[in-house]
Formats: structure tokens, sequence, C-alpha cells
């Protein structure tokens, strides 16, 4: 397990007291990372996985620019971005 650096958009920041845009915590995989999210502000995780769990429809995660997926692993120094989808008409 090693240190990975989450990036969250101000959209999920303002909604959670204290939560910063850039986080450091320790995970195996990105399920991992949003546990820990979850752990310092309870109700994060919630917000970007479901019930299933699955990745919620308007969130897309990367790793080092790369998708991901729940099980995606990750590595000390890796990079986890959150940035939630864009839809228009």
């Amino acid at each position: 397990m090693g240190m990975v650096t989450v990036l969250l958009p101000a959209s999920l920041v303002v909604l959670f007291p204290e939560a910063e845009r850039r986080v450091e915590v320790e995970a195996t995989d990105v399920a991992s990372a949003l546990d820990a999210l979850h752990e310092r502000w309870p109700g994060m995780r919630d917000r970007l996985i479901d019930a299933r769990p699955a990745i919620r429809q308007h969130i897309k995660l990367y790793v080092n620019d790369e998708p991901a997926e729940l099980g995606t692993a990750l590595a000390a120094g890796d990079q986890l971005l959150v940035v939630p989808a864009i839809s228009g008409g």
C-alpha cells in the first residue's frame, strides 16, 4: 500500500466541510482510495459510486491520465483524478 494523490472536483469538495481538492491517501486500488475518502468525509464515496458498487454514470475516474475502474490497481505516487462528466444539449 502506498500514498496516492487524489484530485477532487470543486463541485464535490464544496459539499463536505473541510474537504480539500488535493488529498493524499493510502490505497492499493481505486475502491480503497474511495474508501479512504469516505473515512475522512463520510458520504463522499456515495457521491462517486452506487450500491452495486459501480462508478456513478456522471463520474469519470482516471489514474495517471488513463481511464480507471474500481478495481484499477494503484501504486505509491499514482494520481487518481475524479472528474464530473459534462453533459449538455
